[in-house]
């Protein structure tokens, strides 16, 4: 029995228990993404704040004050736990489905070969720490490991399940995202050469091939697992797309290759320093005129203190020590000494397009930007946007 929420050449095969398994965690994070976190806001609407207002005089002023009043309380605590909880539940079903066929699945990654694009690997590559030393998202041993063999597709297959897993329907949908975002905001934009930097498996990566059928698309990482896994899945698709092992800081293309250089929620997983690495590593790779388009989720200033509050929850309890130091950066500022020019970069928010499920956002496309050009907060995803 196959996994229906996608299908591919590397698609792994499911039985009857692990389907089952699989629809239950599926209901387990649906009613806690809607009943239980529903129920959190509304208790801290309806009492936490009110408490707080009347004892104090005032309303809660930020993110840090929220979490005292809030991580006390029974509720949220049950809330907190089952977060946890069902992630791990998640990828332990993952797990046991990848493990039970992996040599097959290393098999069809070695027999892919219709050469349409490439892989190219590194294996003097130094992983970043903050890749390296993080099981991100609690994916057990992380984007990068290689499961005792140099070949192995094992991270890969595994992540790959796991979003399908996390949001059915949700594979490269943030691609399809930065893609309205482009023809929307860059109509006469017709690249030539596309980077994606933090591709994974490419899942994104496969939208830009689809929607730029001319262009020459380039996809890197730094993890080996999920490349080989990636090109593998690629090629099976029928997607020419040049993937190869590179750290998105400082890469080996020579200076103004790419028309358009994107990444999709790699920002939050990189440190301060790394990401204004990247970004003047983007600076550097663009074409003169070239557009640069990071999408991931809004900036703490972008939102009230409650969501501010259950943002920071993926740091304390999803594994992702850099999500709440990046939501609090100055990104304009960063671009900007990255060396693009004032007026040529900016923040917004791109709407969230589901092509699966049928949904498309269309209140981003006109929110009114505030606050020196920030987007109004509420919808979408934050994207930071800098022209060479």
């Amino acid at each position: 029995m196959k996994n229906q929420a996608y299908q591919h050449g590397m698609t792994p095969e499911m039985n009857h228990d692990e389907v089952a398994r699989e629809h239950a965690v599926r209901a387990m994070r649906f009613h806690l993404y809607s009943q239980v976190s529903q129920g959190t806001r509304g208790y801290f609407s309806n009492i936490v704040a009110p408490e707080f207002e009347k004892s104090h005089g005032r309303p809660l002023k930020d993110r840090q004050e929220v979490r005292k009043e809030m991580e006390a309380r029974p509720y949220v605590q049950l809330h907190l736990s089952l977060q946890r909880s069902v992630q791990e539940v998640m990828w332990n079903t993952v797990v046991e489905n990848i493990e039970r066929q992996l040599p097959e699945l290393d098999r069809r990654a070695k027999d892919c070969g219709k050469g349409l694009g490439s892989l190219a690997l590194n294996e003097t590559l130094e992983i970043p720490r903050y890749v390296a030393n993080v099981d991100i998202h609690c994916m057990p041993g992380g984007y990068g490991y290689d499961a005792g063999e140099k070949d192995s597709v094992a991270a890969g297959a595994i992540y790959d399940r796991g979003i399908s897993m996390y949001q059915r329907g949700a594979e490269g949908n943030l691609g399809l995202s930065v893609i309205a975002y482009l023809r929307q905001n860059f109509p006469n934009l017709k690249p030539a050469k596309i980077l994606d930097m933090g591709c994974t498996v490419g899942m994104s990566t496969q939208r830009y091939c689809e929607a730029f059928p001319d262009a020459e698309i380039h996809a890197i990482d730094v993890g080996a697992p999920c490349l080989r896994y990636g090109h593998a899945r690629a090629e099976s698709l029928g997607h020419k797309i040049h993937f190869s092992q590179q750290n998105a800081e400082h890469t080996n293309f020579p200076d103004a290759s790419f028309d358009v250089v994107i990444s999709t929620i790699l920002a939050h997983e990189t440190s301060t320093t790394a990401w204004q690495n990247i970004l003047k590593e983007c600076q550097r790779l663009l074409k003169p005129g070239g557009v640069m388009v990071h999408a991931d989720l809004p900036q703490f200033a972008d939102i009230d203190v409650y969501s501010q509050f259950l943002f920071g929850n993926e740091t304390r309890y999803n594994n992702e020590p850099f999500w709440s130091t990046f939501r609090a950066m100055d990104l304009k500022a960063a671009m900007e000494a990255a060396g693009f020019a004032p007026d040529q970069c900016f923040i917004d928010l791109a709407e969230m397009v589901d092509r699966e499920m049928g949904f498309r956002n269309t209140k981003v496309t006109t929110a009114a930007r505030t606050r020196n050009g920030n987007a109004a907060p509420g919808f979408g995803w934050g994207v930071q946007v800098g022209i060479k």
